[in-house]
């Protein structure tokens, strides 16, 4: 061994080795060798012993000298060795690694949420730069800056604090917050994964792979939420349990001894004959890889949300399915190990077709071909980010990583929201050209230039990798298992919810503009949205603008939160990839069939519909939920108007219509809608709409609210309630308006936990009845009868 000092670690067979005869030594055996690569940095605690290297030993030591170096030997064979303090390291880099991916997940959304205010462009994406702050290390006293392990323990508490943004007071606070977290982390990510021994950077980049499963796992637990920005208390404990490694990581750092002369020299030469394969590429690569990540894979529930359609064939459902997703990521994870499959042609035009699968095919196919990409995706992980580091310049290839990945969310955004950005009308509906891209990205990253090595080959100590590849093994398994649990701990909840829900005639729909789970500054609304939803007793309630499981809404599946916190069945559609805005559908009782619908919408926005059929106590009912585009896309407004109204024309059933329709009434299309689709308005005396309509056919009205968002969003809350006549041949409807409800049946009341009837908006921050309404309707002579 070559340098000044060689570390053998005292393990139980080092001890065998050399001390097993007293008075005598034994040479050890040539292979395996325990001597540990030079430059590697022992753990603090760790009980170990430094001899003098090779070049400069005359004699072997003794087991008297050695028990003079340390006299707790025995003791430290039994408690301490090299495994366990590679476990422990692991183990710290899989929490930092969590933390990591979330703040790299969080800042889109973030952006997005100003975005939303103008429906425009908004300047505040200039802090989108964060995601390519690597770049800054091109400048050498900036690099020599950020490896000063005071700098770099800075950073490590600037990326941790971040976290705190949840708990900041107002949107912009928490913007800038997060984007010096996601700089700081990404700074931080540049230096510790090109430098350090192999050990110290196998650990980080598994750990960083690791806290990926990690999130997935958590998120599993929470419905689909990251508990870190989702709830105060377990931000809080992230935070404290991140600060507790984040000071070991820094006291590591501290301690850190240089790389041998030996390793600093291999590593040149290998960067040196590796610079054939450009950084551009590698980059390039690795932020396709991640973007594909966190596009397809950031939440297990998001390939059902690709392959989805109408009941009763729906496609796989998120939950339990998404343990399918689950799977077959930590599949592609041991994939990883076998780099002749992994870094084949035939392996890579497997992961093609099933990106074009996904896309073009529905329901089982769209699945099937989703859990392939799946595998493909998490076997190219651990090679790629070899790549990036063995490409050379950290500032160059992260910073390039990151571009890529800021350039291909971007383009996601422009493909959905087209009608609201510069350029739109070229990249409409393009998602298939930003995943050709995609692919093809990862693919040159794969095959230009020398093949990288897999990790075994490239490390100096095989056995250090055989022991941590037993522990990533072992670990990424747990965190399977953890999650398969949460998702069964979940459907058997879900399914005793969906049990007990009582047989009745008189039924209630609410229609909402959701703005996709945050709140009119920026919080996530999903506790205090399901408050509001129990609180008005409906019992079928269409949420519109409600498809955040793209990766700048934060991947979050609110139809599964919401119907399984309040116990409903539930619809999703279109298809996230079908370029909407989504809607969902929650019905109280069991929905027999549903067709999703794509509106015609030659100027504007995708416009999406969902028809379906609900057995409600025996009774067979239809509900139409649609949402119209933009009041400046008139044709489009006119087509889709005409689109419902002969849909609605052709239903046969009692039937609600639930829609968002951007027109005043007595309009155009509103004039179309009820007269050609021949449905009734629940109140055509209210002339103060403009975007929710309820309207119905065969069914008897019984009352009428509008209910102020509270800030929840920009849009109320209309709620209307019907009863089932029992003979659709003879029944009165109810055509007298009462806005007493001392006057009208109890049992028809609406919850009085929103006050009385209010004349006029409400402008306050809480939900309240507004726009003179409640209103009941009861016919003319039972009226006269309750007077009495």
């Amino acid at each position: 061994m070559q340098g000044d000092f060689g570390l053998l670690l005292c393990s139980r067979q080092w001890q065998q080795q050399y001390c097993s005869i007293p008075g005598r030594w034994r040479p050890p055996r040539p292979a395996p060798r325990e001597r540990i690569p030079t430059g590697v940095t022992p753990r603090p605690g760790l009980r170990c012993l430094y001899y003098q290297s090779d070049k400069q030993q005359s004699s072997p030591p003794t087991p008297h000298s050695i028990r003079k170096v340390h006299p707790l030997f025995s003791h430290c064979v039994l408690q301490f060795g090299k495994m366990p303090a590679l476990h422990r390291d692991l183990l710290l880099e899989v929490s930092l690694g969590y933390i990591s991916c979330s703040l790299h997940q969080s800042l889109a959304p973030m952006l997005w949420y100003f975005s939303l205010q103008i429906l425009g462009l908004t300047g505040y994406e200039i802090f989108a730069a964060a995601y390519i702050s690597p770049l800054i290390l091109n400048i050498t006293p900036i690099w020599n800056l950020v490896n000063n392990k005071y700098v770099l323990a800075l950073l490590r508490l600037i990326s941790l604090g971040s976290i705190a943004s949840y708990q900041a007071s107002d949107p912009y606070s928490r913007l800038l917050l997060l984007a010096f977290g996601v700089s700081s982390a990404l700074l931080v990510q540049a230096v510790t994964w090109w430098s350090g021994s192999n050990q110290q950077r196998l650990c980080r980049t598994w750990g960083f792979i690791l806290g990926y499963f990690l999130l997935l796992v958590l998120r599993i637990w929470c419905t689909s939420l990251n508990p870190i920005w989702s709830c105060s208390t377990s931000n809080i404990l992230t935070l404290s349990l991140g600060t507790i490694v984040t000071l070991d990581r820094i006291h590591s750092d501290f301690q850190k001894v240089p790389q041998e002369k030996e390793e600093m020299k291999r590593t040149e030469e290998k960067n040196e004959s590796d610079a054939q394969r450009s950084w551009i590429v590698s980059g390039a690569a690795f932020g396709s890889l991640q973007f594909l990540t966190h596009w397809i894979f950031g939440e297990v529930s998001l390939v059902s949300r690709w392959a989805v359609s109408g009941h009763p064939n729906t496609g796989p459902d998120p939950n339990p399915y998404g343990g399918v997703i689950l799977i077959a990521l930590a599949l592609g994870v041991m994939l990883s190990f076998w780099p002749s499959i992994v870094n084949s042609v035939a392996f890579w035009l497997i992961g093609v077709a099933s990106a074009i699968g996904i896309f073009y095919l529905r329901r089982e196919g769209a699945f099937t071909a989703g859990t392939v990409l799946a595998i493909y995706t998490m076997s190219l992980w651990p090679h790629l980010i070899s790549r990036l580091i063995s490409s050379g310049d950290p500032g160059k290839a992260l910073s390039m990583a990151m571009l890529v990945y800021v350039l291909e969310m971007l383009g996601t955004v422009w493909c959905t929201a087209y009608n609201f950005v510069p350029g739109g009308a070229i990249t409409r509906e393009q998602t298939i050209v930003v995943l050709g891209v995609v692919m093809h990205l990862i693919g040159l990253g794969l095959f230009y230039g020398r093949q990288s090595k897999s990790f075994s080959s490239e490390t100096n100590n095989v056995t250090l990798f055989k022991h941590l590849a037993k522990y990533v093994k072992l670990l990424l398994w747990l965190l399977v298992g953890l999650g398969l649990l949460g998702l069964v701990h979940r459907f058997k909840l879900y399914q005793e919810k969906l049990l007990n829900q009582p047989a009745k005639k008189d039924i209630s729909a609410m229609i909402w503009s959701y703005r996709f789970g945050y709140d009119n500054q920026g919080w996530p609304s999903l506790e205090r949205s399901a408050e509001l939803i129990e609180q008005t007793g409906a019992d079928l309630i269409t949420i519109l603008e409600s498809d955040a499981s793209k990766p700048y809404l934060g991947n979050n599946d609110l139809t599964m939160w919401l119907g399984e916190k309040l116990g409903f069945y539930m619809d999703f559609g279109p298809s996230t990839k079908d370029h909407t805005w989504g809607t969902m559908i929650l019905s109280r009782y069991p929905i027999v069939r549903s067709m999703h619908h794509l509106l015609p919408s030659p100027q504007g926005e995708l416009a999406p519909a969902i028809s379906m059929t609900v057995n409600i106590s025996g009774n067979l009912m239809d509900f139409v939920v649609a949402h119209f585009g933009n009041e400046e896309d008139d044709l489009d407004r006119k087509l889709q108007a005409q689109y419902i109204s002969n849909l609605l024309k052709e239903i046969p059933q009692p039937l609600v219509f639930l829609g968002y329709i951007t027109s005043a009434p007595g309009s155009r299309d509103y004039i179309q809608i009820r007269k050609i689709g021949n449905v009734k308005d629940i109140d055509h005396t209210d002339p103060d709409r403009w975007c929710e309509y309820i309207m119905y056919r065969g069914l008897i009205r019984l009352g009428y609210a509008r209910i102020s968002h509270g800030g929840l969003s920009d849009t109320e809350v209309q709620l209307a309630k019907f009863r089932i006549p029992d003979d659709q041949n003879h029944y009165e409807d109810n055509d007298e308006i009462e806005t007493d409800p001392t006057n009208v049946p109890e049992e028809i009341h609406f919850n009085p936990r929103f006050g009385s009837f209010m004349t006029g908006h409400n402008s306050e921050h809480i939900h309240h009845f507004h726009m003179n309404t409640p209103k009941y309707f009861l016919q003319h002579n039972k009226k006269e009868k309750l007077l009495i």
